[in-house]
């Protein structure tokens, strides 16, 4: 029996903003990336994952979508990302795209529309009177909830400009199905689901508990039972498509049991173990991580860092006296990592032991998590650079 590409793969997270810069404005872009396919290929990688390369105020690097059928200008053109498709697939890589289907911008249209009141039900708006709906916290810091000149709130459960879809509309089901389609036909390989564990929220918007936001417990939330009838209908499209097409979901959850609810057979592909990045340096936390998910999950994922989070390098060498120590332990984790049964997801610059940058000024910091704590948290800008 023939395993799946995806079963065994190494994929290459590209942030795109940093990755490379073709024009020279500073930005990176999807020509420098399609200069550089030919080192990824040397690497040995299977394939590339992209961050949001779409039509986007930026707000929240790109994760903030006002169109999710172009590329924003800032990072070149359609053709450009055809271009980048067909000359990966002459390098023998795959192209997995980021799909980000919680929330849009809040330049999309539709919300803008919303704004007008027209349509508001494809979106999240509640009267609340002068305070919000509920006690939802934003996971950028602040309520989740935004006022509206009209007396309205809006659900975002990220930052204001990024209102959160009412998945309970079936225009919005309909519109990410045939997202998918256009970017299949365009001849990507597979999607990285953004947020794979929001989209429904509980009926009647019920207060949260205080352990809501660390995604554990029965939540109004996260991880309603209804997103996984969503995955199932996307299983459906994906199937449809010729060349093991895949997706796979960032899940945050406190289980590996619980995240292989949404690896079964009629869902996604896979779902980024996270309990392996969270694990502290110990042999015995690795060991754990890695029996448990052997134990429950038939499509294993690995990563140690990506685009949210400091990176390994770093965290594996805080508070140690001697600077070279992080960099020691990255690496024999990584090997680690790469001998496991499964697919490993690195992120760029993990193959030239890159650390956090850390002394980035305040003016150069452009991650929400930064202005909405007061500065008071530095956001995730030092990996991203």
């Amino acid at each position: 029996m023939k395993i799946p590409w995806w079963r065994d793969a190494v994929v290459y997270e590209i942030y795109v903003r940093s990755f490379a810069d073709a024009s020279g404005d500073g930005v990176g872009d999807l020509p420098g990336i399609r200069r550089r396919l030919p080192y990824l290929a040397d690497l040995g990688v299977d394939a590339i994952w992209l961050t949001p390369f779409y039509r986007s105020p930026m707000a929240d690097g790109g994760y903030d979508v006002a169109d999710y059928r172009d590329v924003d200008p800032l990072f070149g053109t359609l053709a450009d990302f055809d271009d980048l498709v067909a000359d990966a697939h002459a390098h023998g890589l795959r192209v997995i795209v980021d799909i980000v289907p919680n929330h849009s911008s809040s330049e999309h249209p539709w919300f803008r529309a919303a704004l007008r009141g027209e349509d508001r039900d494809r979106y999240v708006f509640r009267d609340g009177g002068d305070l919000p709906p509920n006690n939802w916290q934003s996971t950028f810091g602040g309520p989740a909830w935004t006022r509206t000149p009209d007396g309205q709130w809006y659900l975002h459960l990220f930052a204001p400009e990024q209102p959160d879809f009412n998945w309970r509309h079936p225009r919005v089901h309909a519109e990410f199905l045939d997202v998918l389609r256009f970017w299949l036909d365009r001849g990507v390989d597979g999607f990285r689901i953004d947020v794979a564990m929001g989209l429904y929220k509980a009926e009647g918007l019920p207060d949260a508990p205080a352990t809501d936001q660390a995604f554990k417990g029965e939540s109004p939330i996260w991880g309603r039972p209804e997103v996984h009838e969503v995955y199932r209908r996307w299983r459906e499209v994906l199937d449809s498509y010729p060349g093991e097409r895949m997706a796979i979901g960032e899940v945050w959850t406190d289980s590996t049991e619980d995240l292989a609810r949404y690896v079964r057979p009629d869902e996604l592909h896979q779902s980024f173990n996270f309990a392996w990045l969270e694990a502290p340096w110990s042999a015995t936390a690795f060991r754990k991580v890695i029996d448990d998910t052997l134990a429950d999950m038939t499509a294993p994922t690995w990563v140690l860092s990506n685009h949210d989070v400091v990176r390994h390098v770093t965290r594996y060498g805080e508070g140690l006296p001697n600077s070279t120590t992080g960099l020691a332990r990255a690496r024999a984790a990584l090997l680690a990592m790469l001998a496991l049964p499964g697919s490993a997801y690195l992120y760029q610059g993990e193959e030239l032991g890159l650390p956090e940058v850390q002394n980035l000024p305040a003016e150069a910091r452009q991650d929400p998590i930064f202005a909405r704590s007061g500065g008071t948290l530095p956001g995730r800008d030092g990996c991203r650079v």
